[in-house]
């Protein structure tokens, strides 16, 4: 019988906020190509989620569509507008001017966009690692955090020796967290990530968990889709990609879900899409994971809710690692690079 009971969401510290482990990605609002909802839709949607325990938005990036724009609508309605917590980035794709007025009009932009005056969470990409000025960037945004433009600072696919440095240098307490790809699939932050965040308590921020929704019962006992179809949303090519040529091949995909079944048979009829996510939950360095949500067209939190309130067992664990020691995943980050490298 499918496990229906209501389980006590869980949350987690994140600089001055306390925050749901599961939290809503919006990349999805940059591309039609997802399917699209009207701007009242989508912000009806973010109220469910809120209602439902659900107040953390990660809005993709500064140069991805309007999710700031709307989050920052519909933050401004709320009569509480502190109950909801919403995480944007700065990027850094090519060479630029440093000084703190570029920086303070990159954290403004956001700020005006979202309709706030102050940001929650403030994430940090920066594309060449040839070029130091990521510490110089760093240094000026905590000090616009100490002057309360920001709330809280985070990395964006920074890889574990970038991130031990830039902690190391700037101290304890500043970055807070590190959005990274993390999933059954590619399992690069347990090589090196993991104990730079015990080491400077910085938590991930995962995407990817559910490859792009291929790590679900919809794809158990189903033919390997073409790549080139036109069917598959980008998410999907891109993590089809990666499955096929980097992890493994479909066959043993196919095996990797029949596992995860198993599993989620054995909680009383949890999903694929559950046990994968739970996988993920249960590593201690890991704050939340960011789910992709197609707000006003395909939502999923009836099925999220159920990834609480359990924990896999050895056993389960054991059976997940028999699968995935037949693939590449370990060799993954020589094969890509560690965390973000496949950006740069």
């Amino acid at each position: 019988m499918l496990r229906t009971t209501p389980q006590p969401k869980e949350t987690f510290p994140l600089g001055p906020f306390t925050v749901p482990r599961v939290w809503v990605g919006l990349w999805q609002l940059s591309s039609n190509a997802w399917g699209s909802a009207s701007a009242a839709k989508i912000r009806q949607a973010m109220a469910r989620h809120i209602e439902r325990g659900y107040n953390a938005f990660d809005l993709t990036a500064d140069h991805y569509g309007s999710a700031e724009i709307l989050y920052g609508q519909f933050k401004e309605s709320l009569p509480s507008p502190a109950e909801v917590v919403g995480a944007t980035k700065w990027c850094v794709f090519r060479q630029t001017d440093l000084s703190r007025a570029v920086v303070e009009n990159a954290v403004r932009e956001r700020m005006t966009r979202m309709r706030t005056t102050t940001v929650d969470l403030l994430q940090f990409h920066w594309q060449d690692y040839s070029d130091k000025g990521y510490l110089t960037a760093l240094q000026i945004l905590q000090d616009l955090q100490n002057e309360g433009l920001i709330s809280a600072v985070g990395l964006c696919n920074f890889d574990a020796i970038r991130t031990d440095e830039i902690c190391t240098q700037l101290g304890p307490g500043f970055i807070v967290s590190n959005q990274v790809q993390f999933s059954l699939i590619d399992t690069r932050p347990l090589h090196g990530m993991a104990d730079v965040c015990e080491r400077h308590n910085v938590k991930l921020l995962t995407y990817g968990t559910l490859c792009g929704g291929f790590l679900a019962d919809q794809w158990l006992n189903q033919p390997e889709p073409d790549l080139y179809s036109g069917v598959l949303t980008p998410s999907q090519r891109k993590y089809l990609d990666m499955i096929l040529k980097a992890w493994g091949n479909w066959a043993l995909f196919q095996s990797l879900l029949a596992v995860l079944r198993d599993i989620g048979d054995r909680y009383g009829g949890l999903s694929i899409a559950n046990i994968a996510t739970r996988w993920v939950l249960d590593h201690s360095f890991v704050g939340a994971v960011i789910i992709g949500a197609r707000l006003g067209v395909s939502e999923h939190t009836d099925d999220n809710d159920r990834v609480f309130g359990f924990s896999l067992t050895d056993e389960d664990n054991r059976a997940i690692e028999a699968v995935q020691a037949r693939s590449n995943g370990r060799r993954m980050i020589t094969l890509i690079g560690d965390c973000g490298a496949e950006y740069r």
